[in-house]
């Protein structure tokens, strides 16, 4: 089995690192809600769409080390692992900012990814099965010939897009749930509800 994994907002949450940066700089109140999505709409209400558009560039690139693996994800890639399923991350990323100083945001991510999800000796991703896309056709591109069994992403309109494989089950996370399970395969809040459904199929499969 191949699983794969939308890379931000699916395993790394910025909800916390997003707030404080945007106090930092003055561009949020304090007691704006901790979250990105907050953020983006008070800047969005008040006129200043592009300061989110830097902003997103700064902390994907200048303090993409600060940010979080949602709980769970790690468990979750280090269960898929011993269950003997393949984990790979595809994600739709630029390489640099469309606003503001030019990061190399794939490197950071690459970084990060080093790093996060290497809690014992050896990495629980290989490099050579994280990509990322500067398109969302290269994305579902990519989805197809990887040959996922499972692809979970955060965005419906990802796994609903034209060119998406028939037969890779639609997984949405969605954490706030903001969603309907419509055209989906079946949706999570958790990484935990997502390890129970696997763990289901494990069982079946054994």
């Amino acid at each position: 089995m191949r699983i794969g994994l939308d890379f931000d907002n699916t395993i790394v949450s910025y909800d916390t690192l997003f707030h404080s940066v945007a106090v930092e700089k003055g561009l949020v109140p304090s007691d704006t809600i901790v979250s990105k999505v907050a953020v983006r709409d008070y800047l969005r209400k008040v006129g200043n769409e592009p300061a989110f558009t830097e902003l997103q560039g700064y902390v994907y690139g200048a303090r993409m080390a600060q940010a979080k693996a949602f709980p769970g994800v790690i468990d979750f890639i280090r269960r898929a692992r011993a269950a003997h399923a393949q984990v790979v991350i595809i994600s739709h990323k630029t390489k640099y900012p469309f606003l503001g100083h030019q990061y190399d945001l794939h490197a950071a991510a690459n970084d990060w990814i080093d790093i996060a999800l290497r809690p014992d000796e050896s990495p629980l991703v290989g490099a050579d099965q994280v990509f990322f896309e500067l398109t969302k056709e290269e994305k579902i591109a990519r989805i197809a010939a990887c040959d996922c069994d499972y692809f979970i992403d955060d965005l419906p309109e990802i796994l609903k897009m034209p060119g998406y494989p028939e037969k890779t089950g639609r997984l949405l996370f969605d954490p706030e749930r903001n969603h309907d399970d419509q055209g989906v395969t079946a949706r999570f809040a958790t990484w935990a509800e997502l390890q129970a459904f696997f763990e289901e199929i494990w069982k079946r499969r054994n």
